[in-house]
């Protein structure tokens, strides 16, 4: 009798190129779609298949295997990479919108230095917080770089 929670030993193949815009992708824990699906889209999810994160920002695809896509709409939470609302999280961890990292920056504060305190405290959880499943640091930096070429 196999149980619910037993996983396959096969390791299957990572899909290279968004269906949608043919660019690479990169690829995705299952727990970051997991957490981060809506309900409806969650319960179509392929479990032994592999999926890849479409950073295209004018892609509606956000995550992608070699049988299926999803789409922004099918997620809890917007996309950083896929809508340019202040009100997106740049870091999800943590709560830094773009809008308060523009605050932050205007205000002399350095948001990159307490995140990075908060990562090494081991206290994020991009996997299952951030929709790309990795460390969010790397967006923080370019967006705060991008505010000084305004």
């Amino acid at each position: 009798m196999e149980s619910c929670c037993q996983t396959s030993t096969k390791k299957p193949t990572t899909p290279t190129q968004c269906p949608a815009c043919h660019l690479k992708g990169k690829s995705i824990q299952m727990i970051t779609l997991k957490a981060l699906l809506q309900p409806t889209a969650l319960e179509t999810i392929h479990p032994e298949s592999a999926y890849a994160f479409c950073t295209n920002p004018s892609c509606e695809v956000v995550y992608f295997s070699n049988e299926q896509t999803f789409g922004k709409d099918m997620l809890k939470i917007p996309v950083f990479q896929k809508d340019e609302a202040l009100d997106v999280p740049v870091c999800y961890c943590f709560g830094w919108t773009r809008e308060r990292l523009i605050t932050a920056v205007e205000e002399n504060q350095h948001p990159i230095v307490h995140i990075r305190e908060q990562v090494q405290a081991n206290r994020c959880g991009c996997e299952v917080n951030n929709p790309q499943g990795a460390c969010c640091l790397g967006n923080v930096t370019t967006f705060i770089r991008s505010l000084d070429k305004r």
